[in-house]
């Protein structure tokens, strides 16, 4: 008997989520679109209220009485500010995406969404800085959405259309982070800006409240569609409903040909076998390995979002562009919108072609380049001010970034395949997505501060930056090269 039991641990270690033993048509199964679209929308919401912030923040905490007049402390505290959210999230995403293994993935949805309205109010009312911490704080603890939302995307998707779901979650991140800019910095200090609308003394007592509600109403109507269109995607969850294999000409959850079948997707038959697993059992080369691959691109994926405005911002006497806000905001839109656009039309097609493997390890070592570029950028601007092929650069520079971020959609697949069950599928996003928090609210601190350290003692021409975050790409590379060809071997 215990033989057997052990037996049964070992097969459900080693079952992979996703089976490579299926013989798949050719043909994609359609994508089941008013639930993807619902987790699309879930997915932006998150972004946006990060975002939406940004254009007021330095202001916001400049007006508190905690800086005591001197600008020079803005920055600290708005980066503390700023980095909180992450914080708080690697601290609890897990705790989420475990719960979602066990109750369903639904309601932590629901719960994040909620959280997710209730901490932007908080904040659009908060005149001190405490109040403005606990605010975001909240925001952090209580979102467990962006593991569930992956370990959703695998359980609507099949062996045929993953590559096609997948590439969509960077697609709409980029959509959020092009709203909420926007957002924040047309619609803070409504009195200033539109003094007709909003002529009302509150208004003026909180300036800022109006677009933290803007990003509020986003949420709210995120978790009306969430409670009244979204199917529980967690068989055995209280939610959960038993559809057919079609339903109004979509494929249902697991795809179209699936269902929920195990046995033809792959997993396994016993409730024993398909049950949430310890988590020690999760700690295996099979599934640690793609999550340390996902945590090396967050690095670098942060720093480089943390050392691009610097970069344009400081000037060209000082190691960089010079460039004003207004040129700063349309460079990174028109960045938003090719990374949009070449994730939705060819990662596809890309993935077909060369493998998750293969362009994984692309969108990798497009890191390299893109810090390579920095130093070169900024010696011919010196040289010769902005000219032609300062420009040029900058467009390659933004289309490596647009690579580079193929390679989170290919390892989001190789995350999905490495869990054992699809009741393990939460706990699993929710290790890689507490990694790649951690390296979220380190990752912009040391990046800037690496620059200013460079530039204040002129080491290497005060590029010595991009030499290591270049000497970290390297570093990491290997994890890349220890990937299995397919998701799941």
């Amino acid at each position: 008997m215990a033989h057997a039991v052990k037996t049964s641990q070992n097969r459900d270690e080693e079952m992979p989520l996703l089976s490579d033993s299926l013989d798949v048509s050719k043909r994609p199964t359609p994508l089941p679109k008013i639930q993807i679209a619902i987790l699309l929308l879930t997915c932006v919401i998150e972004p946006i209220a990060a975002q939406s912030i940004l254009p007021y923040i330095n202001e916001l905490v400049s007006e508190l009485d905690i800086i005591g007049g001197d600008t020079r402390k803005v920055g600290y505290y708005a980066g503390l500010i700023e980095s909180l959210f992450f914080a708080t999230e690697a601290l609890t995403v897990l705790h989420w995406s475990r719960m979602s293994d066990r109750v369903g993935r639904k309601p932590v949805l629901l719960l994040g969404t909620f959280g997710l309205c209730l901490s932007m109010l908080c904040f659009g009312l908060s005149r001190t800085f405490w109040g403005l911490v606990l605010s975001r704080c909240v925001t952090g603890a209580l979102n467990g959405n962006i593991g569930v939302t992956k370990s959703m995307m695998g359980e609507l998707t099949d062996a045929t259309n993953r590559a096609q779901g997948f590439a969509l979650l960077p697609m709409i991140w980029c959509i959020g982070v092009m709203l909420g800019p926007v957002i924040g910095g047309s619609l803070s200090r409504p009195q200033d800006q539109f003094p007709q609308l909003f002529a009302a003394s509150f208004w003026g007592d909180y300036p800022y409240f109006l677009p933290s509600l803007v990003a509020a109403m986003f949420a709210i109507l995120t978790f009306i569609m969430i409670l009244f269109f979204l199917k529980e995607t967690l068989s055995g969850a209280p939610l959960y409903k038993q559809s057919p294999a079609v339903v109004d000409g979509e494929a249902n959850p697991r795809g179209g040909n699936c269902g929920v079948i195990k046995k033809t997707c792959g997993l396994p038959e016993s409730n024993e076998l398909d049950g949430p697993v310890p988590l020690k059992s999760l700690l295996v080369p099979k599934v640690l390995l793609p999550i340390a691959c996902y945590g090396s691109i967050a690095v670098l994926e942060i720093a480089t979002c943390a050392l691009q405005p610097l970069f344009y911002s400081t000037p060209i006497e000082d190691g960089g562009l010079g460039f004003t806000p207004v040129t700063i905001g349309f460079w990174m839109s028109c960045l938003g919108v090719a990374n949009g656009i070449i994730q939705a039309f060819f990662f596809a097609p890309l993935i077909s072609k060369l493998g998750p493997k293969t362009l994984f390890r692309i969108g990798h070592g497009a890191f390299a380049l893109i810090f390579g570029l920095f130093p070169i950028i900024q010696i011919i601007s010196r040289r010769s001010g902005i000219v032609w092929s300062v420009w040029a650069l900058l467009s390659c520079q933004l289309f490596l970034t647009v690579i580079q971020n193929m390679s989170f959609s290919c390892v989001f697949l190789y995350v999905t395949a490495s869990a054992p069950n699809q009741k393990a599928l939460g706990a699993v996003n929710g290790l890689s997505q507490t990694t790649a928090s951690i390296a979220r609210a380190i990752g912009p601190a040391l990046a800037t501060s690496m620059f200013a350290y460079s530039v204040e003692h002129n080491l290497l021409g005060g590029h010595a930056v991009y030499l290591v975050m270049i000497s970290i790409t390297l570093a990491t590379a290997q994890l890349g090269a220890m990937l299995p060809v397919e998701p799941g071997k």
